[in-house]
This record gives C-alpha cells, structure tokens and sequence, in this order.
C-alpha cells in the first residue's frame, strides 16, 4: 500500500481512537469511578502518576523515528539495523535505572505518601507493584512505534491504538460488573498493554526487513544519538513549565477552586491537542526523502501549505465551535460556577490555531536536526509562562494562569515562525497569506453568525445545545469550502465525494 493511502487510512484510524478516548473519558470514567469507589480511583491514579515521573525516555522514541527514516531515505538498511542495536542497548539501560529507583521508591512509599490510611497503604503497595513491573516491561518496546513510523506503517500502528481503548475499556467494564475491583483495573491495563505490545512485534517481525545488530559498537552513533535525543529530552521538560506547572502555582496564589476549574480547562485542551496532533510525525518519512533530493525548501513548501491548511481548517472547526456554544456546553456538563473554565479554554486553544499548522515545518526541523532550537524556544516559553503566572494568578485566578499560557503559546509560535524564515529559509510569507489569512475568514464569520444565534436564541437543555452545534458546524463547513479552500481543494473535495456516493 502506499504511503499516501498509508497516511489517509492511519489519520482516519487516529480520529477513531481519539473519539474513542474522549467518549470513554466523558462517559465510561465517571461509571467505572463509581464501581471502584473515588478513594481506590484515587489510589490507582497516584500509582500512575508517581511510576510516570520516571518514565522519561530523554528523547530516544524521537531519535527512533528521525534516524530510521533518514537512513531509509539513504538506502541504508545496514544503518537501520546498527541503530536498532545501539538505540536497544540504551533503553535497557534507562530501563535497569528505571527499576532501581522504582524498587527504592517502593520502601519508602509510607514516608511518602503520610496521609494514606493503613488499609490505603496496603492496597496503595499492591498496585504499585503492578504498575511499576508492566512499566519496566513495557519501557524498551516503545521503540516500536518509531519504527512503524518510519517505515510509514501509519494503519497498523493506528489500528493498534483502536484495538488499545476498545479492548481496554472492553475487559474493564466485564471484570468491574463481575465484581472484581481495584487491581483488577491495574491488571487489565498490563493485559492489554502486553496484547498490543504482542502485536506490534507480530508486524515489525512479519512485515519489515529488520534485522537488530546488537553487537554494533560505533560510538560515533552513540555520540550523534545523545546529541540529538538530549535536546528533544530539554525540550519535552521545558514544555512541562507550562500545564504540569500550574497547578501548582494556583495552589500557591490562588485556591483550590481555581485548581478544580484549571483541571476542567486542561481536560479540554488536553482533547483539543490531541485531534490536533493525530497526524503528527506521519509525514518524517516523506520529509526525510524531500531532504535527500534538491531544492528542499521549494519543494517542501506545497507539503507544508496543504498539511497547513488542513490542520488550521481542523483547529478553526474546534475553536470557532467553542466559542459559540462552549459556555453553554460547560453550564449544562459541569454547573455555572465552572463558567470561568470557558475563558480559560478559549485562552489556551486559539494560539493552538497557529501553532498546529506548522507542523510540517515542525518536523522539518527534527529531520534537520535543528532540535536544540526547538528546545530554546521552549525553555523561554516555560520561564515565561511561570513569570507570569506567578503575577496574573495571585491577580486573576485561574483567567490569569490562562492568560499567561496564552502569551507563552503565543511567543513560542512567533518565535518558531521566525526561526522558520531565518534558519530553515522558507517562504512564510506566502504560508501566512494562503494559511493564516485565508482560512480565518471563515472562522471569523462563523462566529460572528453563533454569537448573532445566541443572542436571537437562548441557551437552554440540551437539545438546544445540541443544535446549535450543529448548525455552527455546518456554518463554518459551508463557509470554509465557498472562501477558505482553492479551486484545486475545492475539486478534490467534490471528487473525492463522488467516488464515496458511488461506492
């Protein structure tokens, strides 16, 4: 199959197993809470987040994906299979460090954690157990998804996430009806971890000429590996600085209210990334191929326009959306005291817009290797981020700490935009004409129309909110087909229309 089709079926698997998790997370979580108790969700959930503070892989998931398609590109299977060997001997060893310090740990979780009652601490210790053993099992296949990455096995790899929620969600629901409780949950989550771990193995050993050279001892690759996977490793933990961060900062400044009200805006972020992102890193196989020929930059610019657009059309949809009727979706889900968290999101989705469609440039730059430049970026996005927060939460709660994630976003993606025109030398100029400008005139127009809606007719059940979604959403997709698309998106739509109705 090739890679284009490769690339339209695994974004289609992605959206399924996105809406998979989201359905899961609005309807199945709050059911299997109540099945587990909230004290023992809690203790599951303490168990994930402590064994998680140690799951860093310091960049070696992105170095898999980048390497293995740049020497794809080169021809170089040999490459391949030396890189295996070398970038498998490195995750071994985090992963010896890893159970070290998760066995340690384990010995002082009663000192740790004070509050737990003795009956918490003894359940507390079990899950651990198991949680903490599947993670340094699991640790060292997480290789598998860069490599199915690059070698563009994009519906394979999609699959296996459908597979994950469904089976997941699947085997909880029994074991819960079936009265099996707390470490049941924790004992499906190893399960189906292992089932797809299983699977993914079955493809790479069935499907890809790879051969592991476990014996290659060329430190010049060692040495390029670390230069490469440390910057992606600052780069990941400044991004930290931003949403990991804030709460706490709110629980120095602010209250536990503006805590609970940041959680609901980082729930809804936290999805609105995700759809934005599921088709990140599907395009470092063809970049790579761009980079071997010549006049890269020119011929990356059609990739970089189509892939733009997309991504901003898909970001406007959520953001426009949202600002129409996310008020009245908050009121009815969560109450008028979380009403604040409507302000927030908008605060935090809309430089979202402008970020997520640069994301062919994004990974243009870690095919590259111009990582450390990313990583400089968001070291300055997280210091400002905290500076700010600091000031504009003790001011304005929760609307601060979302206007100081606002402004940080937004200087990280002036930023990048500069970078792109200075050092990787592309033609921004047209890119913001033909993306930025061009496809928000749909997105203003909409929501000028939804707040016209609004204001003719009010908010109320369910149902109301229901069609009112629906006609802006159908607003913004007549909108964005008569004046944000070109003739040629505009004929491939229509096209691609007919050949589905003739099916």
């Amino acid at each position: 199959m090739g890679a284009s089709k490769q690339i339209k079926l695994g974004a289609v698997l992605s959206y399924i197993s996105i809406a998979v998790n989201i359905i899961a997370g609005l309807l199945y979580t709050p059911w299997m809470v109540a099945q587990i108790g909230e004290g023992d969700y809690g203790l599951y959930t303490l168990a994930n987040s402590l064994i998680t503070l140690f799951l860093v892989d310091f960049g070696l998931s992105a170095a898999t994906s980048r390497y293995i398609s740049k020497y794809r590109a080169e021809g170089r299977q040999d490459k391949i299979d030396s890189f295996l060997g070398a970038i498998y001997k490195l995750y071994l060893i985090i992963d010896a460090v890893i159970f070290v310090v998760l066995f340690v740990v384990y010995f002082f979780i009663d000192k740790i954690y004070v509050q737990l009652t003795p009956t918490e601490m003894e359940k507390f210790r079990v899950i651990y157990i198991m949680a903490a053993s599947f993670a340094v099992v699991n640790f060292p296949f997480v290789t598998f998804n860069g490599i199915l990455n690059a070698y563009e096995k994009f519906i394979q790899l999609k699959l296996a996430d459908v597979i994950y929620r469904i089976l997941l969600v699947g085997i909880t629901v029994v074991a819960l009806i079936m009265g099996y409780g707390l470490y049941a949950l924790v004992a499906v989550h190893a399960l189906v971890g292992l089932i797809i771990i299983a699977y993914k193995w079955v493809i790479i050993k069935k499907t890809l000429p790879i051969k592991v050279n476990i014996k290659s001892t060329e430190r010049s690759l060692y040495k390029d590996i670390f230069s490469f996977s440390i910057w992606v490793a600052v780069a990941t933990l400044a991004q930290r600085l931003v949403f990991n961060i804030t709460p706490s900062i709110l629980g120095i400044v602010a209250s536990s209210t503006a805590i609970a009200i940041f959680g609901i805006v980082a729930t809804i972020e936290g999805y609105t990334y995700t759809i934005s992102s599921a088709i990140n890193g599907m395009f470092m196989p063809k970049i790579s191929r761009i980079y071997q020929g010549e006049d890269a930059q020119r011929n990356m610019m059609p990739l970089m326009l189509g892939v733009g657009r997309f991504q901003y059309a898909l970001n406007g949809l959520i953001v426009a959306g949202f600002a129409v009727v996310g008020k009245s979706f908050i009121e009815l889900w969560l109450g008028s005291l979380y009403v604040p968290a409507y302000y927030g999101i908008m605060l935090v989705i809309v430089p979202g817009l402008f970020y997520n469609a640069l994301e062919i440039a994004n990974t243009a730059m870690v095919v590259q290797k111009k990582v450390n430049l990313q990583a400089y970026v968001n070291i300055g996005m997280g210091l400002l981020n905290v500076a700010l927060s600091f000031v504009l939460s003790y001011k304005f709660g929760v609307v601060g700490a979302c206007v100081s994630i606002f402004v940080a976003y937004t200087f990280r993606t002036i930023a990048l935009i500069v970078i792109y025109h200075r050092v990787m030398k592309f033609d921004i100029i047209t890119f913001v004409k033909k993306c930025y400008i061009r496809m928000s005139i749909p997105i203003v127009l909409t929501v000028f129309i939804g707040f016209g809606m609004n204001y003719f007719v009010p908010n109320g059940g369910w149902l109301i909110f229901i069609a009112k979604g629906a006609v802006t959403v159908a607003i913004y997709m007549a909108l964005t087909l008569l004046l944000g698309f070109n003739k040629e998106e505009k004929s491939n739509i229509i096209n691609m229309v007919k050949s589905k109705i003739k099916k």
